[in-house]
């Protein structure tokens, strides 16, 4: 039995002294009056990494040339008191700049088979969708809406043209008047 614990022992001791957490050297060992050596200033004084700049973005294709053009580009009134700008990415054609609050979004635009555009963040965290009669800008990391009802003067003009095309004349309730 004795055997057994010592080897056991002398494996435990081995699995520790490879995971570092049991010195080998005695005088390390126990209580060690030795201070850690101190950083150097050069390392205390590290600057931090720069952040490296952002992806370059690929070249627009046909589809993303066509679908910026379908883009409303300007101002847009939202709800809240709030507003969207939506410019042409002065760098890259057929992308398009978002700026919401104090932030822009670099997009990708891509039209859907429903007919909406959707604004693609090229950095993954925003979206932002068209639609006939409004637009709205999605968080989709949280999963939420950042802003709607934005409304730009085009989609304020086809709400104007359906809301007069759908009235009914005020003359007509289309009740046929009884004859007395």
């Amino acid at each position: 039995m004795k055997t057994s614990f010592a080897l056991s022992s002398t494996v435990a001791t081995a699995l520790l002294l490879a995971a570092g957490l049991v010195c080998a050297e005695p005088s390390v060992q126990g209580n060690n009056t030795k201070p850690a050596p101190a950083a150097t200033k050069a390392s205390a004084k590290k600057a931090p990494a720069k952040p490296a700049g952002p992806a370059p973005l690929p070249e627009a294709s046909a589809e993303q040339l066509a679908a910026a053009q379908q883009a409303y580009l300007g101002h847009y009134d939202c709800e809240f008191k709030q507003s969207v700008e939506i410019t042409a990415n002065a760098k890259h054609a057929g992308y398009i700049d978002v700026a919401f609050l104090k932030q822009v979004f670099t997009m990708k635009p891509v039209l859907s088979s429903t007919g909406a555009l959707r604004l693609e963040d090229v950095a993954g965290r925003t979206l932002m969708v068209q639609i006939a009669n409004k637009s709205m800008l999605l968080d989709t990391n949280a999963g939420r809406r950042m802003v709607d009802e934005c409304i730009h003067p085009q989609q304020r003009a086809a709400i104007e043209a359906a809301r007069a095309a759908s009235a009914v004349p005020v003359s007509s309730l289309g009740i046929a008047p009884a004859a007395h």
